[in-house]
């Protein structure tokens, strides 16, 4: 059985639409299942628009789908774009302690098969919504979700493009030649001990090697979680090297957002 009779199989979706609007912007609660697992994504986007625009997914940090991968998802309806936060975990899987973040992560990057089948549920989601060009498709993670969107990329979907922040580079799925077909977009902090420069360097040299067409931006002296503004209190309850940086998060959402005019303009 190949990997896409599998990945049918595996991927039920029963969805479930709760609609809030406020001014031009709706959002969408979407509960849905994949092999029987519930969860729960988070659709936005400015109803003032007409017409189908490009639509993004967004992956959150390892805490799971809180309210900062929400916020994300807005500020991109917001730039015009139909953004999708999906649920890598499962409904109500949300950790506020790194020792279950940890467990979360580690169960959901442990079975790779899951992990393509529930993004790829997500990805069929925000092509079908009535807003969406399902051609132009891009993801965006944090965090644990970096490294989901950059596992994506090297599995080869069928995306214009993927941002990671403060993700982990690293990866034992190694990409063949031309298999990535995704353009790349990175930012990581150059004091961040969870993205050490040898992870760095040893990406550079990965997705040269598979011929992908890469942006990296290292921000000196920057830590982990760099662009969440609870990361100061977080890292000083749980004794965790991160913080948030003002200059660093808006250089790299003012990047993203050319990005995304870039590659969606082709």
């Amino acid at each position: 059985m190949n990997m896409i009779q599998r990945l049918a199989l595996t991927a039920a979706t029963s969805l479930v639409f709760t609609t809030a609007a406020f001014a031009e912007i709706v959002s969408e609660t979407v509960e849905y299942t994949v092999d029987g697992d519930s969860f729960t994504g988070y659709m936005v986007y400015d109803d003032d628009i007409e017409g189908e625009r490009p639509g993004i997914l967004v992956v959150h940090e390892w805490w799971g789908h809180n309210e900062f991968v929400r916020s994300q998802a807005e500020r991109l309806a917001e730039e015009g774009y139909t953004a999708f936060a999906l649920d890598m975990y499962g409904t109500g899987k949300l950790a506020e302690h790194p020792d279950d973040a940890k467990k979360f992560m580690q169960a959901t990057m442990g079975d790779k098969q899951a992990l393509e089948a529930r993004f790829r549920e997500a990805m069929s989601i925000l092509q079908d919504h009535e807003t969406v060009d399902e051609s132009r498709i891009a993801a965006q993670g944090y965090c644990f979700g970096g490294a989901v969107v950059l596992n994506m990329a090297r599995l080869g979907l069928d995306l214009d493009g993927v941002v990671s922040l403060h993700g982990s580079l690293g990866s034992d799925i190694q990409p063949e030649q031309g298999a990535v077909t995704a353009r790349i977009l990175a930012y990581t902090g150059g004091a961040d001990p969870f993205v050490p420069v040898e992870q760095v360097t040893g990406f550079v040299s990965e997705m040269t090697k598979a011929g992908a067409d890469l942006s990296l931006t290292v921000f000196p002296g920057v830590k982990h979680s760099f662009t969440s503004k609870a990361a100061d209190d977080t890292g000083e309850k749980f004794g965790l090297p991160m913080a948030y940086n003002e200059e660093a998060a808006n250089r790299a959402w003012e990047g993203t957002m050319a990005f995304y005019r870039d590659i969606f303009a082709q």
